[in-house]
């Protein structure tokens, strides 16, 4: 008897650090690979605007978030993908997540000198850590047509 409480007692303490762990557990983030030097002056050409947060209900009872905005190249290429890194703060100024994602594609046309896009980039695994505040937005990637 003495031997199964103490098996009792084991497994309680090991759910209950398992049970912690996931409630407190925040994924690494991934790092920022280097942008090229040719896109990197390239990027003085690039311009978002009316970028804003939009959170809207799934029809899974769930939150999507979404970051909605315009990109100009004011630059003289036509560029066939430009990707951003969207960088989730939480309340402490820690990074809890850091996604790459293309707002311009060559299959949508890429972007024209001079021309102007929308984008919608939807999110919805954010963790809960994070402070419902625009996400930083930073230009990560230029391929160039």
């Amino acid at each position: 008897m003495r031997l199964a409480l103490v098996f009792a007692l084991a497994a309680a303490i090991a759910g209950g650090a398992a049970f912690y762990y996931s409630q407190n557990y925040t994924a690494p983030v991934a790092q920022a690979q280097p942008i090229a030097p040719e896109a990197k002056s390239y990027v003085r050409n690039l311009r978002l605007s009316g970028v804003e947060l939009k959170a809207t209900d799934s029809f899974m009872g769930g939150t999507i978030v979404e970051i909605v905005g315009n990109i100009q190249n004011a630059g003289d290429r036509p560029l066939n993908q430009v990707d951003v890194n969207c960088i989730f703060y939480d309340p402490y100024g820690q990074v809890v997540l850091r996604e790459k994602v293309s707002i311009v594609k060559a299959k949508l046309g890429g972007l024209k000198p001079g021309e102007t896009k929308s984008f919608r980039l939807p999110f919805d695994s954010i963790p809960q850590s994070w402070n419902q505040t625009l996400p930083q937005v930073v230009i990560a990637n230029i391929i160039f047509g």
